[in-house]
């Protein structure tokens, strides 16, 4: 039997491969590269250009339309009956995980090991199409992230754009801390500790200093179905069944001003992990960058967040993922109630006007095949246009790199994939990239000098 060490050793040294490869590519791609196509994706337009072109020099994009100038001796790649497009983004991802028992794989295995995985995960997500993502917490690596992201930059390792965390930061005995272990075993949890503003500072800081480009933190804990109304809260308008669902809150607003502010001093934001209410009102009160899960919304919260511009990361496809492999009925019982719940109130935010963002929670399912994210939020409400820009626009101000990702323009990164079909109409074609570029670099599909 081969063992899994041996599996992953062959895994990174074809990671390294790779890179090495990507490198070479990159000193050779010095000459301006025309790409062309039949369709090209004009994401502030809402349009789509036919047919598409994109001229590149170095890592940047200089010109893209329906047609650009072609510099002498510019190498032209055409990808035929495709569509091109920016580079996908994924504002919720987990590298440091796969499937199987989240606590378990954080306890059993070694971080080396589990960094090794998570150079592993950061290639599938790039071949899928994914150059830009926010690593939304190592659960328990502390910040070997930073490592991935470095090597990626370096050009020794491929891999997305990334904005990393560290560890999350919970409160004790909250959200990730390993509250069912015998406590004579002194378990680490999967987040680093916070339990006050002072604390949230020290810490943030702690976790700049190791190398993180934003700060992830816990603000509801574990969450449960309860028909009948929670006491005390009245429903929201033509929603009686609002307040069924229950998560408590891990910081109050204030504590959620500080970490904010002291992001804010560092040059970066917070994303908040954040299933509902009242978390969900403490958190826009508080101006964080995004509320990823947001499956319970207040009315008063929605106004926030529109005024606020602040995005909901509904993350869908580990809700669809979860409920499709429950490891017994009642499991797939409380999954399922869960997921009809959140598509539910998924529709009463569209049609409130909450801004959207594309975020997957990728991970405890197989990193690479994240794109379903897209069409899950269209078949729940959305329309594809609306759904690619919320993941180009709304993801790139989220990530921080609005003026470099998320568009096919001059001055942007040259980071370029290619779909079948027209995306606007079938967003399903995400799912069937068959090309990526990263800073100019062809990483998938047909590059320079190849032949029909």
């Amino acid at each position: 039997m081969i063992s899994r060490n041996f599996l992953l050793l062959g895994g990174i040294l074809w990671t390294v491969a790779v890179g090495t490869a990507c490198g070479q590519e990159s000193a050779a791609a010095k000459h301006p590269i025309v790409l062309h196509a039949a369709r090209l994706f004009d994401v502030a337009a809402g349009k789509i250009a036919t047919p598409g072109e994109v001229l590149v020099e170095g890592e940047r994009i200089v010109a893209a339309g329906s047609s650009v100038e072609h510099p002498a001796g510019a190498a032209v790649i055409d990808l035929g009956d495709t569509t091109l497009m920016p580079g996908l983004i994924d504002a919720h991802v987990h590298l440091f995980l796969h499937p199987g028992a989240e606590d378990l794989q954080t306890v059993e295995e070694s971080v080396p090991e589990r960094t090794i995985l998570a150079a592993l995960a950061a290639k599938d997500d790039l071949m899928a199409g994914f150059t830009a993502e926010r690593d939304m917490g190592t659960e328990g690596a502390g910040s070997a992230d930073s490592a991935v992201r470095d090597a990626i930059d370096e050009g020794l390792i491929p891999g997305p754009r990334m904005r990393i965390s560290g560890n999350a930061i919970s409160i004790l005995g909250g959200h990730e801390d390993a509250i069912h272990y015998n406590p004579a075993q002194h378990v680490l949890g999967n987040a680093d500790y916070a339990n006050d503003a002072e604390q949230l500072v020290e810490t943030i800081r702690e976790q700049h200093k190791e190398g993180s480009s934003f700060v992830k933190v816990y603000e509801t804990g574990p969450d449960r179905m309860v028909p009948g109304g929670q006491p005390g809260m009245a429903p929201v308008a033509g929603d009686p069944e609002f307040w069924d669902f229950h998560t408590p809150y891990q910081y109050t607003v204030d504590e959620l001003k500080a970490a904010v502010a002291e992001a804010a001093r560092l040059g970066t934001n917070v994303g908040v992990h954040d299933q509902g209410e009242p978390g969900a009102l403490y958190a826009a009160q508080a101006g964080v960058a995004s509320i990823d899960h947001a499956t319970q919304l207040s009315d008063a919260t929605v106004r926030l967040m529109k005024e606020k511009q602040i995005p909901a990361v509904p993350t869908f496809t580990i809700f669809v993922y979860f409920a499709d492999h429950a490891p017994n009925a009642a499991a797939a019982a409380r999954e399922k109630a869960m997921l009809d719940y959140k598509i539910h109130e998924f529709q009463r935010q569209v049609a409130a006007g909450v801004p959207m963002a594309v975020g997957s929670d990728v991970g405890p399912f197989p990193h690479g095949t994240q794109a379903k994210e897209l069409e899950l939020m269209v078949q729940y409400g959305m329309t594809p246009l609306a759904v690619l820009q919320a993941d180009y626009l709304n993801g790139a101000k989220i990530l921080m790199m609005q003026d470099r990702v998320g568009q096919l323009k001059a001055g942007f990164f040259a980071d370029v994939i290619a779909v079948p079909g027209d995306p606007v109409k079938d967003v399903t074609a995400v799912e069937r990239v068959s090309f990526v570029m990263k800073g100019g670099v062809v990483v998938r599909g047909r590059g320079v000098g190849d032949r029909e």
